[in-house]
């Protein structure tokens, strides 16, 4: 059985997300970030050094990183459902959206993070490059989904469970009224039952709600 190390609020839901739409057997340790600091509890850390979620045990071995993680699984148990051939046009745009999630869209979003937590969000020259570079990632992602229920193919894949955390934090930060394309694609994803059930789940491990 997969056990999933899981830190609420965290790139784990991606996972969880990806096991409730599997259907495959696994279990949920439940690890909840420091109500001060927000930080990783040291319960994670003695589970593997770097202390971060997702963690997987699978087969006796761990893995972490939610890309590669998302990859493992897929290949595992779906690979004709969840991803598009591997000889397909498709499948290059697949693993571009899969790394866009934590390259590209997800700098911004943590350099606004660090910068408002280290108060200094009114340096003008991090205050500018925040600004420009959520804009051109944003605007960017909003043309690409313009009238697809998902990121790839027209059916469900890996790329959207990636995407699905940057969303998150995006419409927190009520950061996608001008990118209304994003707005429908984030909609049409937390209307499927196995991201309904996920969030269920993430608030049921959610322990500062």
């Amino acid at each position: 059985m997969i056990r999933l190390h899981h830190l609420n609020q965290s790139r784990s839901l991606r996972i969880l997300w990806l096991l409730e739409e599997l259907g495959v057997p696994y279990e949920i340790v439940s690890h909840q970030r420091n109500l001060t600091t927000h930080l990783a509890p040291d319960s994670l850390k003695a589970v593997h050094p770097l202390g971060k979620s997702p963690i997987i045990e699978m087969d006796g071995l761990q893995y972490t990183e939610s890309g590669a993680i998302t990859e493992l699984l897929i290949e595992r148990y779906a690979p004709e459902r969840l991803r598009p051939a591997t000889d397909s046009h498709d499948y290059g745009y697949y693993l571009q959206w899969i790394h866009f999630a934590e390259s590209s869209l997800m700098l911004p979003l943590l350099l606004e993070l660090f910068t408002n937590k280290a108060g200094v969000s009114d340096n003008e020259f991090l205050k500018g490059y925040i600004s420009d570079e959520k804009h051109k990632v944003l605007s960017y992602l909003n043309d690409e989904v313009a009238n697809k229920p998902f990121i790839v193919g027209n059916k469900l894949s890996g790329a959207d469970f990636m995407l699905s955390f940057d969303l998150i934090i995006l419409a927190k930060r009520h950061s996608l009224e001008n990118y209304p394309n994003i707005e429908q694609y984030a909609l049409q994803l937390a209307n499927l039952d196995s991201y309904q059930r996920t969030m269920r789940l993430e608030a049921n491990y959610d322990e500062s709600i």
